[in-house]
């Protein structure tokens, strides 16, 4: 599997990367033709409002079709969007290439996380599978923002959508050749259930819960620096930079990780990232040079990063193997449907209580929510033992 699972994380990396600079650059523009922060928060929430409504469907679409058709559906979708953003530069235009590149991104890594979790056999292989594929978005985060905002500075924001509508089709080049995996068989006497079912497992229920506070904490990070980097007057090559050190940051913990799998108990690192996340929202807003930041984005990013596989292992293995599509879209629409709000309501709070204050306020709600961390120990451990 090493060779295809090179491949996949190739191509999970520029679609996602699309997504990542056109999300750096579009708010960029808006702010930069006099739109509020309130207007970037509906736009950066539009880049999940597609994931929400797509995330079931394409998760069913998956488990009965396998990875290659839906990644082929979302590099097209995913070009287009960025490719109207070359031609029309403007708020609707953006709005509109954030619901395209957003919903590519979704569709693709639910087929992708599907893929990959199958073609593990042991709680270990999981931690370690994942723990490869997450790279992708870890470096897709440093390589989207950070090419977007040097084009930015040197060519114009046209160049740069363009330079986002080409990334897709590397995706393609890198996915299409992978063999498709002999599709899943419901065991027999198995009845078919519905997604509340699973909803109304207390485990899965908590593990969804926990994943949509730290997923928070991302939307907090890509939406301040960009907003707080405009109000201290830093350029889009700096803004770029340091969305790019949380990014490397990330993508560093989770090289580091499979090497560590064995070790490792799911909860516990979940925990421990919890908890320093509160400590890190805490200081983030007292500091105002682009070094100091970039510091406290690399510690946010380390702690972040080490999160989405430990989550990932959990959820296959809560879940039946024929519904693994279904389990990892309903996990990626608990977090972009907060996606969607989160942004919005962060523009908000960010007019009446200001950037330090929406630090400070989510800091406290997943420093408040450790506990659940604690008490995923129990699933989390006999999932070990199996």
């Amino acid at each position: 599997m090493g060779t295809e699972l090179a491949r996949l994380i190739a191509g999970h990396i520029f679609l996602h990367a699309c997504m990542a600079g056109t999300r750096m650059a579009a708010p960029l523009l808006a702010l930069r033709e006099g739109h509020s922060e309130a207007s970037v928060g509906v736009l950066l929430a539009l880049f999940a409002l597609t994931q929400v409504f797509l995330a079931l469907p394409a998760g069913r679409y998956a488990d009965r079709h396998g990875l290659k058709r839906p990644v082929g559906f979302a590099v097209v979708a995913a070009t287009t969007g960025a490719g109207l953003a070359v031609a029309f530069p403007v708020f609707p235009v953006l709005c509109l290439a954030a619901l395209l590149t957003g919903g590519a991104t979704g569709t693709a890594s639910i087929a992708l996380q599907r893929h990959v979790g199958r073609a593990a056999t042991t709680p270990t292989e999981l931690k370690k599978v994942f723990s490869w594929l997450a790279i992708g978005p870890a470096v897709s985060n440093f390589l989207g923002p950070f090419s977007a905002g040097l084009v930015i500075d040197h060519g114009g924001f046209r160049l740069a959508f363009l330079l986002m509508a080409v990334l897709p089709l590397l995706s393609w080049f890198w996915v299409r050749p992978t063999s498709e995996l002999p599709p899943v068989i419901r065991p027999e006497g198995d009845k078919p259930g519905t997604t509340w079912d699973m909803v109304r497992e207390p485990g899965f229920r908590r593990l969804l819960l926990v994943n949509w506070l730290l997923s928070s904490c991302w939307d907090v990070h890509t939406f301040v620096v960009p907003v707080l980097g405009h109000e201290l007057g830093l350029s889009a090559s700096v803004i770029g930079s340091l969305l790019g050190a949380f990014a490397v940051a990330a993508a560093a913990v989770r090289v580091v990780l499979p090497v560590l799998a064995a070790r490792l108990q799911e909860w516990a690192v979940v925990a421990g990232a919890m908890a320093a996340t509160a400590v890190l929202f805490a200081l983030y807003p007292l500091l105002h040079t682009p070094l100091a930041m970039g510091a406290c984005s690399v510690a946010l990013g380390l702690a972040l990063g080490s999160v989405q596989p430990m989550i990932m292992s959990m959820l296959h293995q809560m879940t039946p193997e024929h519904r693994h599509g279904e389990a990892v879209a309903l996990r990626i629409m608990a977090i972009n449907a907060s996606s969607v709000a989160m942004p919005m309501l962060f523009g908000l709070a960010g007019t009446f209580i200001g950037i330090a204050g929406v630090f400070w306020v989510v800091g406290a709600l997943v420093g408040g929510g450790t506990r659940l961390a604690f008490q995923l120990r129990g699933p989390g451990e006999a999932a070990q033992s199996r």
